[in-house]
């Protein structure tokens, strides 16, 4: 993959990921019971503790929109938000799930978060091949 094709590749995946976490930081932060809900959880308490994981995910779509707009010199941001954050967050919702008997539909996130944070970490790591190669 040469470097702009890389880089339309991680632009992409920044403004992905950036969709990803606002639609669910909205609803988070507006409609957490509601949420929780359709999720067969029970209504988080206090509510702001899910409200305040509502901001969160918004900072991390508002980052990576930030990230899109230059990811070659803004790496480091996919590193920790698209790596980091939801490699260690799909292990959490792995984790929950066995030692607590977290309810199974939180498992889509493992499946999202891990996807997004695997995808992310494999266009991180490839070198663009020189032009003549």
């Amino acid at each position: 993959m040469v470097g702009g094709q890389r880089t339309g590749a991680l632009r992409a995946l920044a403004i992905v990921s950036g969709v990803y976490d606002l639609a669910l930081a909205v609803p988070m932060l507006l409609f957490a019971p509601a949420v929780a809900a359709a999720m067969g959880a029970p209504p988080p308490v206090p509510l702001v503790n899910a409200q305040l994981n509502g901001v969160f995910t918004l900072t991390l779509a508002a980052g990576y929109f930030w990230a899109a707009a230059d990811v070659e010199s803004r790496r480091g941001y996919l590193w920790i938000a698209g790596v980091l954050a939801k490699g260690l967050g799909a292990a959490l919702f792995v984790a929950d799930h066995v030692l607590h008997a977290s309810p199974a539909s939180f498992l889509a996130f493992v499946a999202s978060d891990g996807t997004l944070a695997v995808v992310t970490l494999v266009l991180l790591l490839r070198r663009p091949r020189s032009a003549g190669a």
